[in-house]
Parts: C-alpha cells; structure tokens; sequence
C-alpha cells in the first residue's frame, strides 16, 4: 500500500523490533529496561512525509506510557527493506518485530512468534476476520495485517453517457456490451483495460477469475491454475474482449500502470481498480464511478484483497514486551493516523467503522464495503512468491491460447511445490 501495495499493491515494511536489554528472557518483563529495535518501510515518496517521523512519534508516545520499554526506530525504503532484513536474519541481528509485504518465508524457517502470543484477545478480535485468516499459516496466524488495499470497477461516466450507457455493468456480458457502445460511439478510447503484464498479472487474473468461480488453489490449498473455470475465463477474454479489439491490443505486455494514466487521462473507459486511482482520476479531471466488480453471472460481493504484514521474532524473547507494543502500535488513535497519512485502507474494525462514519473517507465507501469479503493469493504458502513470480512472466499470453499456458503454468507451480 505505498507504491507497491496502492499503486498496488498497492506494500510496506515495518521491521525489526530487535530487543536489546540488560535482563530479562522469554517470559516476561525484567527490572531493567529493555530496547525494541523497530525497522519499517517507508511508505512516504519524499523526505517531508517518511514514515521516520510517525514511528519516532509513537515510540515516543509508548515509551511515556510504558518507561521500561524503549523503541528504537529504524525506517528503511521499500527498495532496500527486503535485503536489509535478510542480512539483519544472516547475520544474527533477528528483528523482534518486522512489518513487511510477506511472512510465510519466515514461518518456514520457524523465526515467528503466533499471532496469538503477541497481541491481546482484544487487539487479535478487532482484526477483519478476512485479513486475519490471510495471515494463517495451515491454519495458525503469523502474518498479522497492519494497512491494506482493495479493488473495484472504475468506470468513466462521461464515456458512458456518451455511449448511451446507463448504469456500470454488473456481468461479464454487460460489460461486453458496454465495451461494443463505446468503441462504436466512443472512438479513440480504449473500451475496457486488461493490464495482464508483466507487472501484475496476477491481480488482474485473480480478479477474473474470482467471477467464474475459479482462483488459483482449492479449499485445501492446492494450486488449481488450469482449472476448467480458469480455462473459461481466459477463453472469454479471448473471444469477448481481446479478438473484437475491445481492449489493448496486447493485454500481455500493458502494465497496471499504463492502464491507470490512460483512465486518468479519459483514454480508456473501464477498468479494475484501487483506491489510489481515485485521486489520480481526480487529478485528471475525469468524472469516474466506482462499483463492485463484475461476474460471469453478477457483481461480485467479494474483491481482490492486499495486505502488508507486521511479524513478530521470538528470537529476543521479549513477548510481553512485543505484545504490549503492538497493543499500542493497533490502537485507533495511531492506525486512523497512518491510514489517514498515507491513503491506505484499514485492517482493523475500529478504524474501518471510523473511516466509514466520519464523512472524510466517502470516495473510499465501495471499498470499505467489499474488505470484509476480500480474497487473498496464498500468502501463507512458501511456494507463492516462485509461483507468481511465473505467473507475472507468461500469465498475460493465456488470453491467446488459455489451455496451453494455463497447463504450463500449473505444472510449474507443481514442480515449485515437489521441490520443496
């Protein structure tokens, strides 16, 4: 949810809270202080708004609360995050607390405390329950959800006027036949957007594929890419949208972010978008609506969900200590605050009633009430990051021949997992 969570993602850091103290272990607090080291990324695109200056201040503020317990603040950039704490792991510096785009790397190397031994019962209760799940590994919480994003159906209501449309579709063949009106009403606007490069196909399939009822594992957490509601789904694309030259040209090579400034630029009519493409459209002067996003068979009550995650590493041993500052760090009063900063969505149900009912957040409605039914890739599989890595390289080309690439693509995904 800075550039990479909402932009898309769109992702965040937050990192390592790394206890440094003159006493204590595992189980409790000792007489002497004790050190968090935090480390988080920088959600900020510029000095004046980093992310330092809010984490310096909720240290300063818990540690007024809690004078045994000091914060050390350390913000790092998205670029650099990831190897950072890599090296922090390697080197022996664990983390205490890490906020960052994905967990289940550190679940597999057992460096994580349960979600449930760090946070209250009422910290743990005011979770969105599907954000919450999001974070489990088989079936156990690690991951705990800390800003996240979703998507909707952007549409261009002059282009729609125009074309003599009057209400957003709410199935695929609404939007075939919206996309027919503009391109013959319309001309020189791209009718619907299909951004399948490189750069996140795997958001634009998930999304589609959620309206046939298909996805990329089943119940049990097997991958299901070629499933046969895949297949239909990629097929319909082809034969609806992309061979009629109702979209681009090449979905497979246009990126999330071309298709953001085209419909910020009223260069094309429709699209799957997130709440960051709400203050771009606005920048461009383009009269948009948000809806929910369309099925084979109706408007779906769910969305494709992002999160970023906060973690916790047992290897200080100040639980109570890590606990009582995440309790903080999850309070109204500061999650309201960074999710205000920085234009993000919220994980927990305090903020969210809060952000609903306090009049400042309209735009972002539609959003907040599709997230308690948000869909998630399997984050919680080590497999997940090889898998869509694979996903992000070839997923776009299935709108030419779905069976074969899908086939591919799920094979892959087979032999990531019986190589592990």
């Amino acid at each position: 949810m800075n550039k990479r969570l909402l932009v898309a993602a769109c992702a965040f850091t937050i990192g390592a809270l790394t206890l440094s103290a003159c006493g204590g272990d595992g189980g409790g607090a000792s007489s002497d202080t004790v050190t968090l080291k935090l480390v988080a990324a920088d959600y900020g695109d510029k000095a004046s708004n980093s992310s330092n200056a809010y984490w310096k201040d909720v240290a300063q503020r818990f540690t007024a609360a809690h004078p045994k317990i000091k914060v050390d603040v350390q913000v790092i950039n998205w670029n650099d995050i990831d190897a950072q704490v890599k090296t922090m792991i390697q080197s022996g510096n664990v983390p205490d607390v890490l906020q960052t785009g994905g967990y289940a790397d550190k679940v597999a190397d057992d460096l994580l405390y349960k979600a449930d031994e760090v946070l209250s019962v009422k910290t743990q209760a005011n979770l969105i329950d599907s954000f919450a799940k999001a974070g489990q590994v088989d079936g156990t919480q690690y991951g705990i959800p800390f800003v996240s994003s979703a998507r909707a159906f952007f549409y261009n209501k002059e282009v729609f006027a125009k074309a003599g449309i009057s209400e957003p579709p709410k199935t695929w063949d609404d939007i075939k036949a919206a996309a027919e009106k503009i391109k013959a009403k319309v001309p020189g606007v791209t009718p619907y957007a299909l951004p399948l490069g490189p750069e996140e196909t795997q958001g634009e399939s998930l999304i589609w594929e959620l309206g046939n009822g298909g996805g990329f594992t089943d119940s049990g957490g097997k991958y299901t890419l070629n499933s046969p509601a895949n297949i239909e789904t990629f097929s319909w694309l082809k034969e609806n949208l992309v061979e009629p030259g109702l979209t681009y040209a090449n979905p497979a090579t246009t990126d999330r972010k071309t298709a953001f400034a085209d419909f910020a630029a009223g260069k094309t009519a429709m699209l799957n978008g997130h709440p960051s493409l709400i203050q771009m459209s606005k920048e461009g002067k383009v009269d948009y609506g948000v809806a929910p996003i369309p099925g084979k068979k109706g408007a779906l009550r769910s969305t494709l969900g992002v999160a970023d995650w906060m973690m916790a590493f047992k290897d200080g041993g100040h639980k109570d200590e890590v606990r009582a500052f995440l309790d903080f760090a999850y309070s109204k009063e500061n999650t309201l605050k960074f999710d205000e900063t920085y234009n993000l969505m919220p994980v927990t149900e305090d903020t969210l009633q809060e952000m609903t009912g306090n009049g400042k957040h309209k735009d972002l409605e539609p959003f907040f009430e599709l997230l308690p039914n948000a869909v998630f890739y399997p984050l919680g599989d080590t497999t997940w990051d090889a898998v869509s890595a694979e996903i992000k390289k070839s997923g776009g080309t299935a709108v030419k021949d779905p069976t074969k690439v899908l086939g591919q693509l799920q094979k892959n995904a087979e032999d990531t997992v019986s190589d592990q």
